[in-house]
């Protein structure tokens, strides 16, 4: 008799799944015919060692990210300038609807793109598109990325940043937020600044947070091939980035830091077929055992980054809004 432990897995049939009823007209079209394969998922991935190719993959995923981008902060009215902070380059974008009272406030947003994408014109174009949702002047840090500058220059580049801000601001004017890898930055931002001995902002906010390099939560398996954004394990990607370190490390991976009571409140964001949601339910679940304020909202059917235009994102706005303003 073997003494092998049997296998734990589930083996599921193969089986056909589809967009559900449950949602909105425009969600269940984006799901049934929208593969959004980027081009670091849909092309071979290069080896570690290839700069070149890292380069080159980057330069593709950037160009056809951009247009998305444009589109999501298209019609939007304000003003942008970039400015140097200390090496960090930092797009300072002043919305048409800041409302009176207001002006010295300040939201630091840490763009996407699985740590190596999303710099340049698509950092531009996405903190608009922030800036415009929050109402508020916002920062938005082009921060440093592999394959030429490793783990940790985004990371200091984010918290340069954060200095400078709060040399200009109090804390409490300061709100802290990022989607995806731009999550995994701002909640690893935060870790670092309290263990640096700098004050936390008023608030948190993390869009379907990367907070797991590791990759080891349940909806990584679940979630894999029903998520139509996120299509393969970003595990090449987090390896590039972390440059040998260790991916359990919690200013890579900051799900695995030490909380306390102290972190900021914190809005977290994710949906059912998103291949990150299990990043966002257990960060929650940590921040509540630490006695932080935490909100969880998790969409309906919603892939990683959401629907791309459907009312389900206009909802998720109105949250996203709703939090910043209570908080400030």
């Amino acid at each position: 008799m073997s003494t092998e432990p049997q296998s734990r897995s589930l083996n599921l049939p193969a089986r056909t799944i589809p967009a559900p009823s449950s949602v909105s007209a425009e969600a269940r079209e984006m799901l049934a015919g929208m593969a959004f394969l980027t081009s670091a998922q849909a092309a071979t991935t290069p080896a570690l060692d290839d700069a070149e190719g890292w380069r080159r993959l980057v330069a593709e995923t950037d160009e056809m990210l951009l247009p998305f981008l444009e589109a999501s902060s298209a019609g939007t009215k304000s003003t942008v300038e970039t400015v140097d902070v200390a090496g960090a380059r930092v797009f300072v974008v002043t919305p048409e609807n800041v409302a009176p009272g207001t002006g010295s406030r300040v939201f630091l947003d840490i763009h996407g793109g699985g740590l190596l994408m999303g710099g340049g014109e698509c950092c531009r174009a996405s903190t608009v598109r922030m800036a415009d949702l929050v109402g508020v002047v916002t920062w938005g840090v082009d921060y440093r990325m592999p394959p030429d500058h490793p783990y940790p220059a985004a990371l200091d580049d984010c918290l340069t940043v954060y200095r400078a801000l709060l040399r200009s601001h109090r804390p409490e004017e300061i709100i802290v937020g990022g989607a995806s890898a731009g999550g995994n930055l701002a909640a690893a931002l935060l870790l670092r600044a309290r263990d640096e001995g700098l004050p936390p902002p008023a608030a948190v906010v993390l869009l379907t947070p990367q907070v797991d390099l590791t990759e080891s939560g349940d909806s990584f398996a679940t979630n894999m091939g029903l998520d139509v954004v996120l299509t393969s394990s970003l595990l090449p990607q987090s390896q590039l980035y972390a440059a040998g370190h260790d991916l359990a490390d919690p200013y890579l991976s900051p799900l695995f830091g030490d909380f306390t009571p102290e972190f900021p409140p914190t809005f977290l964001q994710a949906g059912t077929r998103d291949l990150f949601l299990s990043n966002a339910v257990r960060l929650h679940r940590k921040l509540r055992a630490a006695g932080v304020q935490a909100e969880l909202h998790v969409f309906e059917a919603m892939p990683h980054g959401g629907f791309f235009g459907a009312p389900e994102d206009d909802e998720l706005s109105a949250e996203i809004r709703r939090f910043v303003d209570a908080r400030w």
